[in-house]
């Protein structure tokens, strides 16, 4: 569960080569080299005879203005009941402090006045908000602040997300399962699931989003797709989807390596082949936490599953690669050599501008087998912060 391996007499593998728990949940930890009373005093602290989980609360009713931190897991899932109230939610895209608190990029900020209900119907809805999604809302009496103003323009207006999945032939149903799962059933998100023989007889431009799990056929419109993203709508394609989107939609500058066998039968050539399948490992990858797509993600290093050999290029701008693997990325699990080397010259994210539109592509899976807690995050902040980015 907590063990990392990196060496491997096989490198084949019918499925995934890594399951650390803590990794997969992103959370901290640390382990000891044996069972010496030297070891085990550096790890051990109080003994815990009770875990509680902490409740969300609203500390104070206030007539300005209510702020909550990015950090709880189920901080998207709050701020959507709080939008389908008719309320508008800002996010802060720059640090601040309030009275010496510290408060990160990605703050959520609730102003109570010009709102659709009044004070105490928003104080009843936090409350109830606070409840259900372990959130705890600081009540604020002032907009002044150490750093940027509560009623500055760094403080961005967030936009309910109207988000459809693409499913059916050619869609792997996992991933798009998990996507789904995910959304509508933890989070509460709804989200409607497009057929891809039905596409063309669907009004796309209704959706704000547009997800393409891992896809592998060829059936999907192009031109549909092209105008739906021309003109304003987001594409979010994951994993082999991304080649898709290369031919059809954008190019995108993808890495590959020139395999030659040496010393290789022919009996032996498939599993030549399948060494170089990447099944499912676990790499470490270093964030610009200033990027909306990693706001709410507390360390600047994040795990990231992998299950794909889909590889691309590094941004020149440094700014637009706010996820890049590490120097030494090999956290757990198997992978080629010479993919690797792609790997370390690769990123997982990218974003492409087109028209009115964005396409945002992630080669890696952050929702895999919806157990992978500790990236979900990364697609949510596509689907609630893309107009930042």
């Amino acid at each position: 569960m907590f063990n990392t391996q990196t060496k491997f007499q096989d490198s084949l593998f019918y499925d995934v080569s890594a399951w650390t728990f803590p990794l997969a949940f992103n959370i901290n930890y640390d382990y000891t080299d044996g069972l010496s009373q030297t070891n085990i005093s550096k790890l051990i602290d109080k003994q815990v005879d009770n875990l509680t989980k902490p409740n969300g609360f609203v500390n104070a009713k206030s007539e300005y203005a209510y702020i909550f931190e990015p950090h709880e897991y189920y901080t998207q899932a709050a701020i959507y009941k709080i939008l389908e109230h008719g309320l508008r939610v800002k996010t802060a895209t720059r640090k601040f402090s309030i009275n010496g608190k510290k408060y990160d990029y990605g703050t959520y900020m609730i102003q109570v006045q010009n709102q659709k209900l009044n004070s105490d119907e928003i104080y009843e809805l936090l409350n109830d908000v606070s409840k259900n999604y372990n959130i705890r809302f600081e009540s604020q009496p002032t907009g002044i602040t150490d750093g940027i103003d509560l009623g500055s323009d760094y403080f961005i207006i967030v936009k309910q997300p109207k988000i459809a999945l693409i499913v059916g032939d050619g869609i792997r149903s996992y991933d798009a399962g998990e996507i789904w799962h995910l959304l509508d059933t933890r989070y509460d998100i709804p989200i409607s699931k497009l057929d891809v023989d039905d596409l063309e007889y669907i009004e796309l431009s209704k959706y704000s989003h547009i997800i393409l799990p891992d896809y592998y056929g060829k059936k999907i419109s192009s031109d549909q797709i092209n105008e739906y993203v021309t003109n304003g709508g987001n594409l979010i394609a994951y994993r082999n989807s991304i080649r898709w989107v290369s031919e059809n939609i954008n190019e995108i500058e993808l890495l590959s390596n020139n395999l030659i066998a040496d010393g290789v039968s022919f009996d032996k050539r498939e599993a030549f082949y399948r060494a170089q399948q990447t099944g499912g490992a676990i790499f470490e990858t270093i964030i610009d936490k200033s990027h909306p797509v990693n706001y709410g993600i507390e360390s600047n290093i994040l795990p990231l599953f992998r299950n794909s050999n889909v590889y691309m290029s590094k941004s020149e701008q440094s700014f637009n690669n706010p996820i890049s693997y590490s120097n030494n990325p090999l956290m757990s699990g198997y992978i080629s050599e010479e993919n690797l080397s792609l790997l370390k010259t690769s990123v997982p994210f990218k974003l492409i501008r087109k028209g009115k539109g964005k396409v945002m592509l992630m080669s890696d899976n952050t929702n895999f087998r919806a157990f992978w807690f500790g990236t979900n995050r990364v697609l949510l902040n596509m689907l609630f912060h893309s107009n930042l980015m």
